[in-house]
C-alpha cells in the first residue's frame, strides 16, 4: 500500500488537468508519518508521499554534467505520471520508480491508480494530513 496526502493529490490531479493533452511527468518524494503532527493511524517510519519537484529542476546540470541535483537526498521513490490517452497503467516509454502513480482524464479520484515498476496495482490510500511545516534557513 502506498500513502499519500489529499493536498498533494489534490494539486497532482490539477496540474494533469491543466496540461492536458500534454502528459505530466513529476518526482514525488516522502515524509515519515510520524513526523506529521497529528496522529495518522500508521507506523511512524511509514513513508507518506507528501512533495512533488516541479519539472525541470536541475535539468540543466543533469544534461551537462550528468547529476542529477534536481531529487532532494533521501527522497525521489516516486512518480507521478498523467496519461491524457486515458491509458490507466504503466507503458514502456514511462519514466519509472519504486512507485508510480498514473491519473487519466477527468483527473479525479476515480481516475488514479498505483503501481510498482514491473506495472502490478499497488493500493492508493489517500491521507487527510498535513505534513509537518517547512521553512528555510535564514
Amino acid at each position: 500500500m502506498i500513502h499519500v496526502t489529499r493536498d498533494l493529490l489534490t494539486v497532482l490531479l490539477d496540474h494533469a488537468d491543466d496540461r492536458d493533452p500534454t502528459a505530466t511527468n513529476l518526482r514525488l518524494s516522502s515524509t515519515p508519518a510520524g513526523d506529521f503532527e497529528e496522529p495518522t493511524g500508521l507506523d511512524p517510519k511509514t513513508p507518506v508521499l507528501t512533495h512533488f519537484t516541479p519539472e525541470g529542476v536541475g535539468g540543466a546540470v543533469n544534461a551537462v554534467f550528468g547529476v542529477d541535483l534536481g531529487t532532494p537526498v533521501g527522497r525521489g521513490g516516486a512518480r507521478f505520471l498523467s496519461h491524457p490517452d486515458g491509458f490507466l497503467g504503466v507503458s514502456k516509454t514511462d519514466d519509472l520508480a519504486a512507485v508510480v502513480i498514473v491519473a487519466v482524464p477527468p483527473y479525479d479520484d476515480d481516475a488514479v491508480a498505483a503501481f510498482d515498476r514491473a506495472g502490478d496495482g499497488i493500493e492508493l490510500a489517500v491521507l487527510d494530513a498535513a505534513p509537518p511545516e517547512e521553512s528555510l534557513p535564514e
